[in-house]
């Protein structure tokens, strides 16, 4: 392409500091390094992930920033050392690496990446891996990723090329939300065929864990949410039960185990509250519930009470649904081509990407699952 080799200027939603909105800015996206790919991004949303960093957990080292990690483009532009991404590719960024090397990519047992950033890095770059400037600045790319820009830079072990006929503006979900709620019931949580289930929160992970808890079988699956207006979706994708914990005196995980004879086989939360956490715990039967934290945050510590454990109840977390990114994302995209995965359910708007802070307010809101946010023409 005619930009190939050269600096890209294009518009970004950039985080100055946290709790301001952010700020549509011209900034220059560098050519791509080594092992790097340059790519125009077509479709992108917002996850909640995004919202906490902004308003919630704001590390004073995770500003100036490019937000956005889940999103969908078409490969522009690739450094020296790549041969497995062309320009016209389509790919999906992958905000946990998979470098197919180290000892946790070539164990089964976990998706983890010794490669990838770690709990404590996850929003810092060194000034040699910055790749985005904006009024002579440097710019910090969100998870490593900074979706909300016409161009963005990903290393090859954070990017999977997909079908060539995947529809972009639907498959981008698996970058994310889509497949940690999916892969926390059929990965995480091994749901089994005829058991029942529970997932608190109905955001597009908990969403999506109630059709991973359908596809493997699950004969119930209770919805809990205080929003019932996103019941009628968990209801297409397969829940047969709803709760709203605000219409109950007694602790949701007491009302749960009343409906169930004694809890639920399994449970995914997908809320981030360390209280629903723990809730969510304790509505699985003693014995052998077991459940699943998906929802993200790091500033409480959680905690139980060991004799939740003690009774033989398993309690474990997920990072992107257990799935390995390079190896998995494509199998998904065509599970939906095939029309075995539902992504149009998730979508409730469709907005570009100047109206990106409307969008961050309706998703604080909860007035939508996931807008899709046209970043690029």
């Amino acid at each position: 392409m005619a930009t190939a080799g050269k600096v890209i200027k294009c518009k970004a939603a950039v985080a100055w500091e946290a709790d301001s909105p952010l700020v549509i800015e011209e900034i220059e996206v560098a050519p791509p390094q080594k092992n790097e790919i340059r790519l125009k991004v077509i479709a992108a949303s917002i996850c909640l992930s995004d919202v906490y960093h902004m308003y919630k957990g704001k590390p004073k080292d995770g500003f100036p920033v490019v937000m956005g990690h889940e999103g969908a483009g078409i490969v522009e532009s690739v450094g020296p050392g790549v041969t497995e991404f062309k320009p016209g590719d389509k790919v999906i960024p992958l905000y946990l690496s998979q470098c197919r090397d180290c000892k946790f990519c070539k164990n089964p047992k976990t998706n983890m990446c010794e490669k990838d950033w770690s709990g404590n890095q996850m929003f810092k770059q060194s000034p040699s891996e910055i790749r985005f400037t904006c009024r002579s600045k440097p710019l910090l790319q969100f998870m490593r990723t900074g979706i909300f820009s016409e161009y963005t830079i990903k290393n090859k072990i954070a990017l999977v090329k997909v079908h060539d006929d995947a529809q972009l503006d639907r498959v981008f979900l698996f970058g994310c939300g889509v497949s940690t709620g999916y892969g926390a019931a059929i990965n995480n949580a091994k749901v089994e065929p005829g058991s029942v289930c529970a997932v608190f929160g109905l955001g597009a992970v908990g969403l999506s864990a109630v059709m991973g808890c359908k596809h493997a079988g699950a004969s119930r699956i209770i919805a809990v949410d205080i929003n019932e207006e996103r019941f009628e979706k968990a209801k297409i994708l397969g829940a047969t039960d709803f709760v709203n914990p605000k219409l109950h005196q007694k602790p949701i995980s007491e009302v749960l185990i009343e409906m169930t004879n004694g809890g639920v086989d399994y449970s995914v939360e997908c809320v981030g509250q360390v209280d629903v956490m723990r809730s969510a715990l304790e509505s699985c039967i003693k014995g052998w519930g077991v459940s699943v934290i998906a929802g993200w945050t790091d500033l409480y510590d959680f905690s139980a009470r060991p004799i939740q454990l003690i009774a033989g109840r398993t309690w474990k977390g997920t990072s992107f649904g257990g799935f390995k990114g390079k190896d998995d994302v494509p199998k998904l995209v065509l599970d939906h081509m095939a029309g075995r995965i539902n992504l149009d359910v998730f979508v409730t708007h469709n907005m570009n990407l100047d109206q990106i802070n409307e969008a961050i307010k309706m998703m604080m809101a909860g007035g939508c699952i996931r807008p899709v946010i046209s970043v690029s023409k």
